[in-house]
């Protein structure tokens, strides 16, 4: 399959741009939201107003990646004592939990209007990930369910704010099933500007109307 991946540099610099523009842009409009935002969180729960997690970006480099916090600020280091044993499989597995107990009320709006993922501009201006690409997983979700060959195919793309899974699955896949796996190598071959600007329009339309969970 590696031998069918093609670089295309003309929309690889195409897209670097946009998503320079974009990012800034929309830092710029949506700083009072970004405000407001921070500041309901810390005025409702205790911790930090954003969330910082390692995920594997191009070339299979740690980065790290900006979202506002929505779970309890303990959550992380104490998943045996709010979830089931049935949830904590489902954790283990998806990383993932149906009515996640460890969400904090503002939290749960903020995952439903996908609000929480608003602070990825910073990392789309700095050039760490895309608007488009496949969504940034983690290097135990990478070893646990993508073969040799499927990790350097994702490799080769920057994660993205919004990709073909997002846009088409979200969670109606998963990474159990293998389809999870097949959207996201579905982005590295067919990415274009056309499909690029599909996946925009339809991300909205899913938020929206709240076409799945994430």
């Amino acid at each position: 399959m590696i031998e069918q991946y093609k670089y295309k540099p003309i929309y690889e610099f195409v897209k670097r741009i946009a998503d320079i523009f974009a990012s800034a842009l929309g830092i710029i409009l949506l700083s009072w939201l970004l405000i407001i935002v921070a500041i309901v969180i810390k005025c409702t729960s205790k911790g930090p107003v954003l969330f910082k997690d390692t995920r594997i970006g191009k070339c299979g480099k740690d980065i790290k990646v900006y979202k506002f916090r929505t779970m309890y600020q303990d959550a992380e280091s104490r998943l045996k004592d709010y979830l089931t044993p049935e949830q904590l499989e489902q954790w283990n597995k998806e990383r993932k939990i149906d009515n996640d107990p460890r969400i904090t009320k503002v939290g749960k709006f903020l995952r439903k209007t996908s609000i929480d993922e608003l602070p990825q501009m910073f990392n789309i201006f700095i050039g760490n990930m895309s608007i488009w690409g496949n969504r940034p997983i983690t290097r135990k979700e990478l070893d646990e369910w993508y073969t040799e060959e499927q990790k350097e195919l994702l490799y080769k793309i920057k994660p993205g704010l919004t990709g073909y899974w997002q846009a088409y699955g979200r969670s109606d896949v998963t990474f159990e099933s293998g389809e999870r796996q097949k959207l996201d190598l579905i982005y590295v071959y067919k990415r274009s500007t056309w499909l690029d600007i599909k996946i925009f329009f339809r991300t909205i339309y899913v938020v929206l109307f709240r076409k799945g969970a994430k």
